[in-house]
This record gives structure tokens, sequence and C-alpha cells, in this order.
């Protein structure tokens, strides 16, 4: 009985020890990533909201140290005001733009369907081109990112009403994290096209989930 007690013990172990090596760490100077979930729809508490879903994200990470905002804007502020000056760079330390004229200028900023990295390192469901179209996906598409903004980087008039709706009641303006898209060419990261609501069912139509990029200011 103690020998099976011990050789439980010691299985238990190693395999902890495999985890532990196999489990993904972010680059120590991730300064951006695409969030992995949000639950809330347009809905977020504002920008304050947002925040938070930005910061829990990346503290549950092992990022938490640095300070995260949500690219978003509102009738109020511009979205390119929030995230501080930049370099930016993805879960595996792969630059995504130097500063914040890059980010807001289609050919020198990196954002693409491989650099566009959640806060584990994985990757939402985009889209794949296959002979220089959109390939069809098997699982629901989640390339719709949550902005509000213009490609500028500044205040779009569809903002889920400040991020406090999360029904058919109000439009959000989306970008494509994966830059492809429907329309021929790069499509913009930030600027693709409106939602057709601001709750989940009405952004799952176009493909997305609610998902928002998180920037550190710091």
């Amino acid at each position: 009985m103690i020998n099976r007690k011990i050789v439980a013990a010691t299985v238990a172990a190693i395999g902890m020890s495999a985890y532990a090596v196999t489990a993904q760490s972010p680059a120590a100077n991730m300064s951006f990533f695409v969030t992995s979930a949000n639950a809330k729809g347009g809905n977020l508490g504002g920008l304050a909201g947002a925040d938070q879903v930005c910061q829990g994200l990346a503290k549950a990470a092992g990022a938490g140290n640095k300070t995260w905002h949500a690219y978003l804007s509102t009738s109020t502020v511009d979205a390119k005001t929030r995230i501080g000056n930049g370099p930016w760079y993805n879960f595996k330390g792969e630059l995504i733009a130097q500063n914040i004229a890059d980010l807001h200028t289609p050919d020198k900023n990196k954002m693409s369907g491989t650099t566009s990295l959640t806060e584990k390192g994985t990757k939402p469901n985009y889209l794949a081109m296959v002979d220089g179209k959109p390939a069809p996906t098997a699982q629901p598409l989640q390339h719709d990112i949550l902005t509000g903004t213009n490609e500028d980087g500044t205040k779009n008039a569809d903002t889920c009403n400040n991020w406090t709706v999360g029904d058919a009641s109000a439009k959000a303006m989306l970008g494509h994290a994966d830059r492809l898209g429907r329309n021929p060419g790069v499509n913009p990261w930030n600027a693709s096209h409106p939602s057709q609501g601001c709750g989940l069912e009405q952004l799952a139509p176009t493909g997305g989930a609610g998902l928002l990029y998180c920037f550190a200011t710091n």
C-alpha cells in the first residue's frame, strides 16, 4: 500500500513538472493582446469596466505588473490617447507597432492573423485565405474586435453608448484583428464595419465574440 502511494505521488509530481514545462508564459515585454474572452458584449461598464477586463486577464496571465487599457473610444475620448506611446509587443515578444503613428499606419503596424494573439498566446478563430479568397471557417468566426474607433484612432459615433449597452439598441465600430475580410485587400484592424448591435447575439453573425484589444500604457 505504501509503495503504491509513493508511486502515485511520483507520477503526480512528474505530471506537474511536465505541465510547468509546457505551460506558456507571456514574453516579459508583452504589451498588447486580444482578449481571450468577453461575456459582456458591448455593456462593459464604460471605459473603467473595459480596462478592468484587460487588467484582470493580464494578471491571470502573469502580466499584471503593468497598467492595461482597452483600445476603445467614447463620445468624448479617442482610443489612441488611452494606450501610452509604445512600443507594443505581443505574447511572443513580436513587435506590433513602434509608436502611435505606426500603429495607425496600415503598412507600418504588424497586426495580422498570426500576431494578434491573446494573453494566453492563443489565436481567436480568424479567417484564412485560400486562392486569394477568405476560406470558410469550421468554428464561429471571432475576428471582429470592439473599438468604437476610426482608422486614425479617433472616436466613431458607434460605441455601444459609451460601452454601456449590450443589446440591439446600439452599435459599435469593429476592427478585424486578422486584417482579412470580405472586402479585397488589407482590412483595417480597428475600423472595418459597424456591428448589428451590442449584444453577443448581434455580434456573432458578422464574425465577433465581443473581444477587445488591450495595450499596456507603461
